[in-house]
Order: C-alpha cells, then structure tokens, then sequence
C-alpha cells in the first residue's frame, strides 16, 4: 500500500458504462439492447473519471461469465439459458477465469487484446486497474478455453461420488440430480441437466436449491468438509493452486488490484498462503475483500493479508440508517471505534452493485442529499472510498430492467443503459454539455469532496479527532442530526469538518476540548481559515476555552482549513 494516496475507486459495468444503445427492451437481448465495448473506455472517457479524483478504476464483470448470447462460432461452449440469470448473466459465475467476456469485445477473437489495450489505456491516465476475482463459485457449466497450455479445468479430476473430498474442486450432492424449486430448467433437447447435482455457491448443499440462492453457481471446494466442518488443508487442495495460479495470470496482464467477491465465504487460510505468492511477483498489487462480519475484519487483514476490506455492515449500514430511519448522527462514533487500529484499511461506499442507489425511491429518494453522508464516507479515515458509475450524475435506478425489477438497484443481469451515462457519454465525448444542471451540479460537488481526499495531505495520512464526545449536551449543537470530528497532519493543516443530516440551515457553536490540541499538536489561536466546499475566507479564534460558531446548510457540510 500507498499510505501517501488514498485510493478512490470508479466502480464500472462496462457492459453497461460505455453502451449508447436506447431501445432498452424489457429482457431484451443483445441484438435488441447491445452492450459497452472495453474499446469504448477511451482516453477521453478515462480523463473525465481522472478529473474526478479517481485514482483506480474497477472494471466489474470483464472475467467471461454466464449469458444468453451465442458465441459458439468463435469456440465458446454456449450457456445453457435455463441456469444464467437474466439475458446478459450474472458477471459473478463465471464461465472461463482466464478469458474476457466476448460481450465487452469490438473483435471477439482479440478481447484479450483490447483487455490489455484497457489496461494500458487505464495506466496512461494515471489511474490503477481493478478487477474481480471471484473465489467462492462459478458458472454451473465451466470450461476454460483460454487457460495457458497444461492448465487442468476445475473439475476435469473429481471424484463425482462423494459430496466431499479434500481433492475435489466442487461438492456432489451424490446419486441426486440438479433440481432448484421453481426454476424451468428445459425440456427434451433444450433441458440443463447437472447430475450429480453440484452444492451452489451460497453454501447450499442439496440438488433442490430455491429460486433465490445461487443456483446459477456451483461452490468451489476449499478443503472444508461441510458435514463436519473439518479442515483439509494439507497437502495443498487442488483449488488452492488453480485459483492462485488464476490470480498470478491476471496480475502478469497488469493488473493493479483484486476485489475479491464474498472472501468470507473462502477460509482465511487460503488468503493467508496465496496473497503472499501473488505479490512476490508483484509487490505493489493490492486485494480488497467484499466481507460482512466486523468481527472477522481483523483476522482477514492482519492473518488473510487484504489491504483493505468493505465496510459496508457498519458505516454504511449506519449512514443509511441516518438517512432512512432517523437514527443519531452520533452512532457514527461507534463505526470508528469499531474499526479503531482498522482506518487505513476500510474501503467506504455509499453505492455499489449490490447496494440499492442513494437516490432511488428506496433509498433517500434525492440524489442532492448525499453530502453529509458523502463527506463523512469520504473523510472520515485514511482509507480507500469508492463510487458506482453514474452516482456522481445521480441516477436513481428507476427502470426495471428484465430480471431486475424495478428495485432501486442498476441491474447486473441485463443488456441495458442508463441514460445518465448516454448523455455523459454524447457520442464519446463524455463531456456535461448534455447533463441537466442538477446532475452539473452534483458532479461538481462529488468532484470538489475526491479530490479533496488526496490534494489535501491531513485527509490522505493525517489523524483523526472526533469531537461528539464534548458537544453531546451542548444546546448549540444536535448530536442526533449533526456530525463534528477533525483531521489534521501535523507540521502541515488542520481541517475542522461539521455535517448536517437536518434539512434546515443551522449555526453551531462547537467546542473544541484541551485534548483535541494535544492529540493533533495544534496552539491555540488566530487563525485565518479557507472553507474549502465553497471557498469562503474567515478569521477564527481557537481555543479550549469558547466555542468557535459554524454555519452550516441544510444537508451540506463545511470542511474549515487552517494551517498550523
């Protein structure tokens, strides 16, 4: 890691991102609907993601997956329709780990070259790669025809006769066939038939799955036997060295990062011995894990050795929750504590693929409500922060899109486009002379708080002071819709942020306590402050002593920076 940089990470769906196609067909396929290019993320296109303070780009879904499409005449072994999700498939089962979607391809038979050509493209602007790795399952129909010579298919060696074996790389519901409740799987010709079933990826192992766990996945076999729970982790599983032997291909192409899809669901063991091997080769490549549980976050860092890891089921579940359901800015207190010694490593969001949109109708319902939570998310620790393509313009995730209802998420199973991002796009300028002056608007400020997060040194590597614990019973100050804290690099500047969950203006009077100055080595004093949200000059008095009165607008912030 980097600790001079904080990374900011675009989270795209190519398939989705750079697709200009406006039919948008309910289920439609791709003939009807089309699908982004890698081609299409151009340098341009690259410049304006830079120029929002980016400093990697997740490409999510680029790995070949599930679909409906036919690529059979380019020799990809076709999908069987009735196990993949939706028209376009879930980019998290996947096909072929060594291959590029053939979707995502100007030219099919050359997409690994324009995955490389991306890459290439990606680096020149400045920003890293990240892509998927998705360790836990795949496809249900999986063969690699891309895979370097001498590399065996997962499963090309099980034995199919016992539902666990410490030399298997899936789990076999034995002597029963593969019958999910309520999912048409075909008749006669046209039928998917799997027998022995495999386990699916959510940790389901029978043949009768529902129509709401994976069943378009089978679970890899890590060495855990599920019917007791025991380990089997010597000799080194067969799985290990074919998904360590995946990571090493795709670091060899460049890339610079790894999100690793559901890493709790693969034992901490298996990160332990494959991350090391992975950046002896490369030793500035960085792992994300997708996790859920605050109580494993520090065996999966210190023992797993990830970078960083999603925070999603504390700050953004309490974030959220501010927003939703009226609860206290002041549990915001709790999340830090909960990750105290954690800070450098929790990547925050406000949006994923998964998550439903800020501004949805299921959500906050207004895009232009997001700056506290989004200066909070942001600012509040050394870690990384990313966003989803389109937050920035304020898409809302209104469509309902085939097998995506309308659920105030953007689908990941269909062939679609977002018409913010069309009109972002226009004709590949990817300019705003097509945004509405909202989206104008909230892009500017999405731009204003990024790149604040690394141009300002006491954000990207300075400490961090939270100053609720000394204004919880002040009555100039609302602990239940007002969030204070303070970060600062010594020997450089100070920042003194407060948000505002209230939908009315307020003045705050904030007290600062005695040990605010000591912990962050600041003298009390005179000082001439810039607030750098909206460029405001001011000269304040601070000290231990009186409250230093803010002004802050309805759901906004004011980021107050003095040097020292």
């Amino acid at each position: 890691m980097n600790n001079d940089i904080k990374p900011i990470i675009y989270q795209m769906l190519p398939r989705l991102w750079s697709n200009t196609n406006t039919n948008r067909v309910h289920n439609g396929t791709l003939a009807q609907n089309g699908s982004g290019k890698l081609n299409d993320i151009t340098d341009r296109a690259l410049a304006s993601i830079k120029a929002l303070g980016a400093t990697h780009v997740w490409y999510t879904g680029v790995i070949e997956h599930a679909h409906c499409a036919d690529y059979s005449a380019y020799g990809i072994t076709p999908d069987n329709p009735h196990v993949v999700k939706g028209q376009a498939g879930s980019p998290y089962a996947i096909s072929d780990y060594y291959d590029i979607d053939p979707d995502l391809a100007v030219n099919v038979p050359d997409r690994i070259k324009e995955f490389e050509a991306l890459v290439e493209r990606t680096h020149s602007a400045g920003m890293k790669v990240v892509i998927d790795f998705v360790p836990n399952h795949v496809a249900r129909r999986y063969h690699s025809d891309a895979a370097p010579e001498g590399t065996a298919d997962l499963g090309a060696t099980d034995n199919c006769d016992m539902l666990f074996s410490p030399s298997n790389n899936f789990y076999y519901i034995t002597r029963q066939q593969f019958a999910p409740v309520d999912v048409d799987l075909g008749h006669d010709d046209d039928a998917y038939v799997e027998f022995p079933a495999k386990a699916s990826g959510n940790d389901c192992y029978t043949a009768f799955p529902g129509k709401y766990d994976w069943y378009e996945t089978a679970k890899l076999n890590y060495g855990i036997d599920p019917a007791n729970g025991s380990c089997h982790f010597f000799p080194t599983p067969s799985t290990w060295i074919k998904m360590c032997d995946i990571l090493k291909y795709w670091a060899s192409k460049g890339v610079d990062a790894f999100r690793c899809d559901m890493a709790h669901m693969v034992p901490v063991e298996f990160w332990a011995w494959a991350i090391p091997q992975v950046k002896a080769i490369n030793p500035g490549i960085e792992f994300i894990a997708e996790l859920y549980d605050v109580g494993i976050y520090r065996r999966y860092i210190f023992d797993g050795k990830f970078d960083y890891l999603y925070d999603k089921v504390n700050l953004y579940d309490t974030l959220r929750a501010i927003e939703c359901h009226n609860h206290s800015a002041a549990t915001i207190t709790n999340c830090w504590q909960s990750v105290d010694g954690l800070s450098r490593h929790m990547l925050n969001f406000l949006e994923n693929h998964d998550e439903q949109r800020f501004g949805s109708p299921e959500y906050a319902g207004d895009p232009s409500r997001v700056v506290p939570s989004l200066v909070v998310s942001s600012m509040i620790g050394t870690g990384p922060m990313m966003i989803y393509m389109g937050q920035e313009l304020g898409e809302q995730a209104l469509d309902a899109e085939g097998y995506s209802g309308k659920d105030g998420r953007t689908t990941i199973f269909d062939y679609w486009s977002l018409d913010t991002l069309t009109r972002w796009n226009n004709g590949g300028k990817w300019d705003t002379a097509r945004l509405h002056p909202q989206e104008k608007q909230l892009r500017d400020i999405y731009r204003r708080v990024l790149t604040l997060c690394n141009s300002e040194p006491a954000i990207s590597q300075g400490s961090f002071f939270d100053l609720m614990y000394v204004n919880y019973q002040n009555p100039r100050f609302n602990p239940h819709r007002q969030y204070a804290f303070m970060r600062s690099l010594k020997g450089d500047s100070t920042l003194l942020i407060v948000v505002n969950f209230d939908d009315n203006d307020v003045k705050v009077d904030l007290n600062l306590p005695d040990h605010a100055f000591e912990h962050l080595d600041i003298k009390p004093g005179t000082y001439k402050m810039t607030e750098l949200l909206s460029g405001k000059k001011a000269t304040r008095q601070l000290t231990p002593n009186s409250p230093v009165t803010i002004d802050v607008p309805a759901k906004g912030a004011v980021i107050w920076k003095f040097t020292h």
